[in-house]
């Protein structure tokens, strides 16, 4: 009998853009042969590095979000909006900062410095939490973030920077997302940011906790 595979920290970004169909968010599908949720469109996202609790962000996140982020997590909340970051950069070939000199960029990001860009956490809302339930080959405690897409600093329509993890990367109507193959969880986190007003942060962050000894649906953020 195998262990159980470890939860790991992870970020997911969602980025919404206004449309003539209306709102719609970035995604991309999973090649057939991934191991975690092959074949399914997803936001781009992945796992903490350790080297994304180092970076400086050219501006900090909103206070709320980051005491939301920081709620049960032993990481510091501005390594959740770089690990974003950083995964739309290789997933997408997008870029969300600020222009910036950066000539001690550590080693994963020295690619986003050459552009001459810090990553940045103004105007990002943290709006959903999720452990992997048992039982998957992979398991993360994934956050959540919603930025504009106004907020990109590269073309939204050119994915050429992009590496080959995510297939079909284009830009999805709120209102068709459902006609393509997506993870449950996929499903109720479009519910859920479908419901929210545009450019505002939601007023408590639910979090679907499946650990192994507890499986809850909890909301962080209530006074």
């Amino acid at each position: 009998m195998t262990d159980a595979p470890p939860i790991r920290d992870a970020a997911t970004i969602i980025v919404m853009r206004e449309m003539p169909e209306g709102r719609a968010v970035l995604m991309g599908q999973r090649g057939k042969s991934a191991a975690f949720m092959p074949g399914k469109f997803v936001f781009p996202g992945g796992a903490i590095d350790p080297v994304d609790s180092t970076v400086p962000l050219a501006a900090p996140l909103d206070l709320r979000c980051a005491e939301r982020l920081q709620q049960e997590s032993t990481l510091p909340p501005e390594s959740f909006a770089a690990a974003a970051i950083r995964e739309l950069w290789e997933e997408t070939g997008q870029t969300i900062g600020a222009q910036a000199a950066w000539p001690d960029a550590p080693q994963g990001w020295r690619g986003y410095a050459k552009r001459g860009l810090r990553p940045s956490g103004a105007g990002m809302h943290f709006v959903f939490r999720a452990i992997t339930p048992p039982g998957r080959p992979r398991r993360f405690d994934a956050r959540f973030l919603l930025a504009d897409a106004a907020l990109l600093t590269s073309d939204p329509d050119d994915f050429d920077g992009a590496e080959d993890e995510l297939a079909h990367l284009q830009w999805v109507p709120l209102a068709r997302a459902r006609q393509f193959d997506l993870p449950f969880i996929t499903q109720i986190v479009l519910a859920e940011i479908a419901a929210l007003e545009t450019g505002r942060a939601p007023e408590s962050v639910p979090f679907f906790k499946n650990r192994d000894e507890e499986r809850e649906i909890m909301r962080l953020g209530l006074v």
